[in-house]
């Protein structure tokens, strides 16, 4: 079921938040503002139903700045050297909003807009008309971003856009998972990521533009272990990042990731059709009050990004972002909610 639980003027425009709930009692709560997941409910193995991901209980909060808390973010996720990058034989700038990087779309992005929102067909959807120009990308893009809650408890959330120009595209959901309930650090949830190899970073979080094995690093998850076994290691992408905040080139379409907690018995099964995804350990939270008053310390919140490679327009080799005039980007990441080891 899918219903408008809130909604109000803020700066002319409408502030909305929708809810979508199962028969087993999982929720999900979205708002407009940025297309912005703010609650997910899941029972533990005493069914007892918590926080899973970090945000805010009033969601005039998110007007505010934040650490992306379940927006998506574009029109390109993630980062491009230098704010710019070559289509066509054009260079296109971007907006530096990280030091003398583009980082998710720039200074107002697409979580820091509002979308219009409607329920169709049992799913709620999010549509935003990007202007040609927007943060420096050339072409109109026409984007819908829908969500839906089976009764197997699985949120899916499909990505659509057409542009009339060529472009550069690259959305996903910036949600921070802590199957605890948010009621401690996520350095004991078990992970699992089904690739071999990833995209080193430089300077800035950049990758170098290679693409290299994961094997006999501690960024090497191919194998289920424990979040916090070595994100404490001495290895110079760990210091370059201050913990887990990398992009894994998948082995294949499908299931990406796996997580457990042990202390909640709670599991989460990451699918998708995009051949990277970024994992991030929450190094930079800082104390910022969330749901209930809690702190979101360092390591409190567990990123996992479908996506495109980070910098992919400025690196041969790395996956092709661009959108041509008259195709359509068509992409789909479900999260899978549930108990007991995956």
């Amino acid at each position: 079921m899918i219903k408008k639980i809130s909604s109000l003027n803020t700066g002319g425009c409408r502030l909305e938040l929708y809810e979508l709930t199962n028969q087993n009692g999982v929720s999900v709560k979205i708002t407009n503002y940025g297309a912005t997941i703010t609650s997910i409910r899941t029972p533990d193995r005493n069914n007892d139903l918590r926080e899973i991901v970090l945000g805010f209980d009033n969601i005039e909060r998110y007007l505010d700045n934040h650490p992306y808390f379940g927006s998506t973010v574009g029109r390109y996720a993630n980062r491009i050297a230098g704010g710019s990058f070559v289509l066509n034989g054009r260079r296109y700038r971007l907006d530096k909003n990280e030091g003398d990087n583009h980082l998710h779309g720039g200074y107002k992005g697409f979580d820091k807009v509002f979308w219009e929102g409607s329920i169709s067909d049992g799913r709620l959807v999010m549509h935003h008309i990007s202007p040609d120009g927007d943060q420096g990308y050339p072409g109109e893009l026409d984007v819908h971003v829908s969500f839906g809650l089976s009764r197997d408890d699985e949120l899916d959330i499909e990505y659509h856009a057409v542009c009339d120009r060529d472009t550069i595209i690259n959305l996903t959901n910036h949600a921070y998972f802590n199957l605890t309930g948010c009621s401690r650090d996520i350095l004991d949830h078990e992970l699992r990521i089904y690739a071999l190899k990833y995209t080193p970073v430089g300077a800035g979080s950049i990758p170098a533009g290679e693409i290299a094995p994961l094997e006999g690093t501690p960024l090497d998850f191919s194998r289920t272990k424990r979040i916090g076994q070595r994100i404490g290691d001495a290895h110079p992408q760990l210091e370059i990042t201050g913990g887990y905040d990398h992009n894994y080139v998948l082995d294949s379409k499908g299931i990406c990731a796996e997580v457990y907690d042990s202390f909640s018995g709670r599991s989460l099964r990451v699918f998708t059709d995009k051949p990277g995804l970024q994992l991030y350990s929450g190094n930079y939270l800082d104390g910022i009050s969330g749901h209930g008053g809690v702190k979101y310390i360092k390591y409190f919140g567990l990123c996992l990004e479908t996506q495109f490679y980070p910098d992919s327009p400025n690196k041969e080799g790395f996956s092709s972002c661009i959108l041509r005039k008259g195709d359509i980007y068509s992409y789909k990441t479900t999260y899978g909610f549930g108990l007991g080891r995956p």
